[in-house]
Formats: structure tokens, C-alpha cells, sequence
């Protein structure tokens, strides 16, 4: 009695519409496996990937959920280009600065004086990373897609313990960097950078083995950070960051169709949103660190102009360094560039 059940179970399906079966096959259940490095509670976890993970399971009607792994239970932060492209994970956190081997290009947004909000950045480096130079020279080499991202309010110079007033008080400092860019960023004003994740630098400049670092506001409170440092530099751009989550190409090419154009739906709608309240929630946060004791110490015109003055050069050294090693810098710049005078358009 079973077989037979079984065998005109297996005739009906056969004798269904195509349309019929793909429709089936797209209403199934889908779980998709997320990490990232950031700590519980992190202020980029609750203002873009958690929204974009409930709106994506929204727009499928429930047939798409997501399984989450923070604060760097599956790997590290320079581990999750590798552990996206393996399949241990669908969707990863990808910072480029943390792979900036592989992804050398993606830096063009966090060159120092490129922009004053998240929202500048962030538009105009969707734009190349989904369409553009970054789309075709680093996102399908490295088989991954990018899904949404933001990037981050300029940085700016955190200290221990002197404050920064003069272009030669930055003159020796060991400060965390994120590599790359940034690194050419404080070599250009005399200061020493000192390359890591985000996550280990309260334990370097607890113990006093940096002075400070290049940071932006919000992730000062989100890594504890607040306990440590005392002064903030005010008025110059020292770069930025850029926070991406990426899925494994092999994976996104596998989707349904309706499942692809629920995540595109859903991307594009959390890019303006997620960098307009990153930049609405910097003067809340600038608000909490004072109350903290930190110091918001704006620089003065002078060491504004010749702060500027020296990190004028900063991306052109950036792309004829990358240019001379094959890479496309001078054309990603150029594209950059003109999508920030665009408006990211």
C-alpha cells in the first residue's frame, strides 16, 4: 500500500507544471548561517543587519530565516573572507581593511578628507562595490557578492592620555590602525601605526603598548574604549571604515529568484536608513562620552590647514602604490570620486 502511495505521489509531481514545481521549490523553508566579530549589543548589529535579516524574512513570507553568530564565535574579523568563501558561513562580515591583501581596492572609501558623513560614504561606495570598478576587481575575484554595508563617519584621533593640539603632538604616537590606507593616513603626520582588529585594541592600550588610536565615535563605546581614552580630536578627517556583510557567491547563485529579489529589496532600502542613523546617533554618543570625561578638543585652523596640507597626497601615494602592482586604484579612485560629487548616484 505504501509503495503505491509513494508511486503516484511521484507521478503527480511529475504530471505538475514547471512554474508549479519552481513555485513549490522557492516556498521552502531556507536557513542561512550569519557571522560577524562584533560584541552583543554592537550599535551596527542593531541599526543594519538585524533589520535587514527581519525585513529579508518579511518580504519570503517566513520561508527565509537566519541563524547568527556575533562577537566572533564562528572566527575573527580577518577570518570571515575565508570562512564566506568556504561555505562555513553564507554571509559574513567582510571589512576589507582586515583582508586588504584581497581587497586592496575597497580602501578608496577610507582615504583621510574623502567625505564629512556616513551617508556620502556609504552611497557612493554601494554604487562601485554592487556596479562598479570594486563589483568586477575585487567582489567577483574573491567569489563573494556584497549584500549591504555602511561606511562609517570620518575617524578621528583618540588618546590615553596627551591630547592632540599641534600637527607635532601626532609626531611618535602609536595608534591603532585598521592597515592599508590608514596606515599611510598617519605616516604622512609623523604618528606610528599599529594594525588590528577592532576587538583586540582594549586590551593593547589598557596595557599601554599604544598611546591611542584611529577610531570612529561609536565603536569607541561598543568595544569599551570609553574607559580608556581621554581626548578626541575635532575638525579633520583621518579616514574612515567600511563595514560590509557579503554572501558566498556559489550560495547567492543557488537562491530562488524571489529569494534574490526579497535580499536586493531589502538591501537597498536599509543603505540610506542604516548610515542616516549611524550619522543621527554620533551626537548622542559624542554626548555620552563627555559625560564619561572624555575631552572633544577641536584643533585649531592652523593645524587644520597643515593637517590637510600633508594628507593631500595620501590618495594619490595610495593609488600609484596599488597601480604599480596591476591594480585598477587610479580608475577605482576616479570612480569614487565622482560618485561622492554625485551624491552616490
Amino acid at each position: 500500500m505504501k509503495t503505491k502511495l509513494v508511486w503516484a505521489a511521484a507521478a503527480f509531481a511529475l504530471s505538475l507544471p514547471v512554474s508549479t514545481l519552481q513555485a513549490q521549490a522557492q516556498a521552502q523553508a531556507l536557513e542561512l548561517k550569519v557571522a560577524d566579530s562584533f560584541p552583543a549589543g554592537h550599535y551596527l548589529v542593531r541599526l543594519m543587519l538585524k533589520p535587514w535579516m527581519d525585513d529579508v524574512t518579511k518580504r519570503t513570507n517566513g520561508a527565509v530565516t537566519f541563524t547568527y553568530y556575533p562577537n566572533q564565535q564562528i572566527g575573527k574579523a580577518a577570518d570571515m573572507l575565508r570562512l564566506t568563501q568556504s561555505g562555513v558561513v553564507d554571509i559574513g562580515y567582510i571589512g576589507p581593511s582586515y583582508v586588504s591583501d584581497k581587497m586592496p581596492l575597497s580602501e578608496v572609501a577610507q582615504l583621510p578628507g574623502a567625505f564629512e558623513t556616513s551617508c556620502q560614504g556609504t552611497m557612493a561606495y554601494w554604487k562601485t562595490a554592487r556596479e562598479g570598478v570594486l563589483a568586477k576587481q575585487e567582489y567577483a575575484p574573491n567569489k563573494i557578492k556584497l549584500l549591504f554595508e555602511v561606511v562609517l563617519p570620518p575617524y578621528q584621533v583618540w588618546t590615553a592620555k596627551a591630547k592632540v593640539d599641534m600637527t607635532k603632538d601626532m609626531q611618535g604616537l602609536k595608534l591603532r590602525t585598521t592597515g592599508g590606507a590608514q596606515d599611510l593616513t598617519l605616516r604622512a603626520l609623523g604618528a606610528v601605526p599599529v594594525r588590528m582588529a577592532a576587538p583586540d585594541a582594549y586590551e593593547s592600550l589598557s596595557r599601554g603598548t599604544m598611546d591611542g588610536l584611529l577610531f570612529p565615535m561609536e565603536s569607541v563605546v561598543a568595544y569599551g574604549l570609553d574607559k580608556l581614552v581621554k581626548h578626541a580630536t575635532e575638525g579633520v578627517s583621518f579616514g574612515s571604515f567600511i563595514v560590509a556583510y557579503s554572501i558566498n557567491q556559489s550560495v547567492w547563485d543557488k537562491l530562488p529568484d524571489d529569494v534574490k529579489k526579497a535580499m536586493n529589496e531589502a538591501s537597498e532600502a536599509i543603505e540610506p536608513t542604516a548610515c542616516a542613523q549611524v550619522d543621527k546617533e554620533t551626537e548622542t554618543t559624542k554626548k555620552h562620552l563627555q559625560d564619561q570625561g572624555v575631552s572633544f578638543d577641536p584643533l585649531p585652523e592652523a593645524t587644520r590647514t597643515e593637517m590637510k596640507d600633508k594628507l593631500k597626497g595620501v590618495g594619490k601615494e595610495w593609488a600609484n602604490g596599488l597601480d604599480s602592482r596591476g591594480k585598477q586604484a587610479s580608475a577605482a579612485l576616479k570612480e569614487f570620486e565622482g560618485l561622492l560629487a554625485a551624491g552616490g548616484k
